[in-house]
């Protein structure tokens, strides 16, 4: 169907430009709202009705006649109606319908990929200071940023996973001062202990290895404590290690790895700050007020000026993201993704208006960026607030202790990411249809265990290409098919979209397709020909399920646990 559609998209293009010529209308089908009204929709006639000063039902009437003279129309299509306002539905043959059973057979793992090109794309995300675990905030952004890459890697781009953050400012000396208390007997409640330290457990652990001497390793970073408790500097670098470390062991419980680790002090270190400093000031968009400079990021659609370094000395953090985003772009990513929480959406235009004013050739508009809303964490019907390891809040690691890595995935990517999102432990436990992930890996499973039964009833799956697919006529079966068939048009969209929860929904539909043929249609007791024909569109959908889990990171199993289990079909 793929080929089928490739063919018909090529001549609604021709037929838009025979009636509207020179027309930059792009030439693309909808899916119906119900199943009834065709397997394609087409706007265009009410595109372009407007523009040409014509009716839209006389205009549908002109292009259905134009693409009813074309070849693949002919060829692919049985009818074209007109419908509504102007709406042109069209209605497939079986054969372009049954053809996508046999692409995905062909291409497998690739189905719905496209080939490797030059572009590469970088997806900053987590970008957490090591000052505590990561939280589920953190944890949303993981799972957004891990499928956002997987996405862009089915879209033939070049992916980089990046992962930024400071080593060296006041977080990081009040984690230090922190430990150093806990080094010295002084705990959380005492008279001495600092207002603004942090409370964790976390920080005890720290004190504790670091007055044993140990090395901590890091993705980035290894080093060994001195057990000095004077040595201020020795417990910040040993702490951040250990944080680091830790911040690592929540993310391979996620099955999450950085191809980089980006810090902010090599942006001071390297005279990048100086630099974009120097470059600002040369722009003429700089003034001095109140003994601070200040970026006239007004100029470029901010909602005030922005500070770059302060009365008292120092430079605000706006100053080094600019830098940053430099450094991004003159290593050749064409494309960069920020995923941060909603609290950080005041930097976009700020962050932006200085690339612009730096004038290094950044393109408007860059870097592009994905904010998502926190999340609520339910268990046993009560909001959960405090971890005991991180003192006030939950963190990813609690999640996936608690439910599983899959589940945890799945859930926070099935939100849009600017939605609220409560994350409910006791329905990620569930093993019914209530739980969507359970839902989606259960027709995988379900899948195989027909699979077996029609190989252990002496089919074989070697002979699938050889399926006749033309006896693949049922309902259930078009409309397995034609979910089938969206497949590759949805990755691309939800990738140009940044919107990797689409894949999740996407999940969700095919399973409920599969489930509904599953109730409606047999594979088992048919003839060997239609037999083997199902077995063929099994095969079929059990590869998109697990290509599209995939991409959420996400395990397709063949087997799952649930009361009374169909074995049969």
């Amino acid at each position: 169907m793929i080929q089928a559609k490739q063919e018909l998209l090529a001549a609604l293009g021709d037929a838009i430009q025979e009636l509207s010529p020179g027309s930059a209308l792009p030439a693309a089908f909808e899916s119906p709202k119900q199943a009834g009204h065709g397997d394609f929709a087409c706007t265009a006639a009410m595109q372009l009705a407007k523009p040409l000063k014509k009716n839209p039902r006389e205009l549908a009437q002109a292009m259905i006649t134009a693409l009813a003279a074309k070849p693949a129309f002919q060829k692919w299509v049985t009818a074209l109606e007109i419908a509504g306002p102007g709406f042109i539905n069209i209605r497939l043959t079986d054969a372009a319908k049954q053809a996508v059973v046999a692409e995905v057979l062909s291409a497998g793992e690739a189905f719905g990929q496209q080939p490797a090109n030059e572009r590469h794309v970088m997806v900053e995300f987590v970008s957490a200071n090591p000052t505590g675990p990561l939280h589920v905030g953190h944890a949303r952004q993981a799972a957004l940023g891990d499928a956002l890459c997987s996405l862009f890697k089915t879209q033939g781009s070049q992916v980089t996973r990046e992962f930024y953050y400071n080593d060296a400012g006041v977080q990081i000396a009040t984690l230090a001062n922190s430990t150093q208390c806990r080094l010295k007997g002084i705990k959380p409640g005492d008279a001495a202990w600092p207002e603004s330290a942090y409370n964790g457990d976390y920080i005890q652990d720290i004190a504790n290895a670091f007055m044993a001497k140990q090395t901590v390793v890091a993705d980035d970073r290894s080093f060994s404590a001195s057990g000095d408790i004077e040595d201020l500097d020795s417990i910040r670098q040993f702490a951040v290690a250990y944080l680091r470390h830790e911040q690592d062991l929540d993310l391979q419980a996620f099955g999450l790895k950085f191809d980089s680790y980006f810090l902010e002090s090599s942006l001071y270190s390297s005279g990048r700050v100086d630099d974009t400093i120097a470059r600002l000031n040369a722009s003429g968009k700089t003034f001095e007020e109140g003994g601070a400079l200040w970026l006239r990021t007004t100029d470029y659609g901010d909602d005030k000026d922005r500070v770059m370094r302060k009365s008292e000395g120092g430079y605000t953090y706006f100053v080094p993201d600019v830098a940053y985003h430099i450094d991004k772009f003159q290593r050749g990513y064409t494309k960069c993704i920020n995923i941060q929480g909603t609290d950080h959406h005041g930097t976009i235009a700020r962050v932006r208006g200085g690339l612009q004013a730096a004038n290094v050739g950044i393109p408007l508009g860059f870097p592009d960026y994905i904010l998502h809303k926190m999340v609520t964490v339910m268990k046993g019907g009560e909001e959960v607030k405090i971890s005991k390891r991180a003192g006030s809040y939950v963190t990813l690691r609690d999640l996936v202790d608690w439910t599983s890595r899959d589940a945890v995935r799945f859930f926070l990517i099935g939100r849009k990411a600017d939605t609220e999102f409560t994350f409910d432990v006791d329905l990620a436990l569930k093993q019914n249809d209530e739980n969507p992930v359970f839902y989606v890996q259960y027709a995988h499973a379900r899948i195989c265990s027909v699979l077996r039964n029609w190989v252990a009833r002496g089919g074989d799956e070697s002979t699938l290409a050889d399926a006749d697919l033309s006896l693949l006529s049922a309902p259930t079966e078009a409309a397995l098919m034609l979910k089938l068939a969206d497949y590759p048009r949805m990755l691309s969209s939800a990738a140009e979209s940044l919107a990797p929860h689409d894949v999740a929904f996407y999940l969700r539909d095919l399973a409920a397709s599969y489930h509904s043929y599953y109730a409606a249609e047999r594979v088992l007791d048919q003839t060997p020909a239609l037999s083997q024909a199902r077995a063929a569109l099994l095969t079929a959908t059990r590869q998109v399920l697990a290509n599209a889990l995939a991409v959420l990171g996400v395990t397709a199993p063949t087997i799952m646990n649930r009361e009374a289990i169909e074995e049969s079909a």
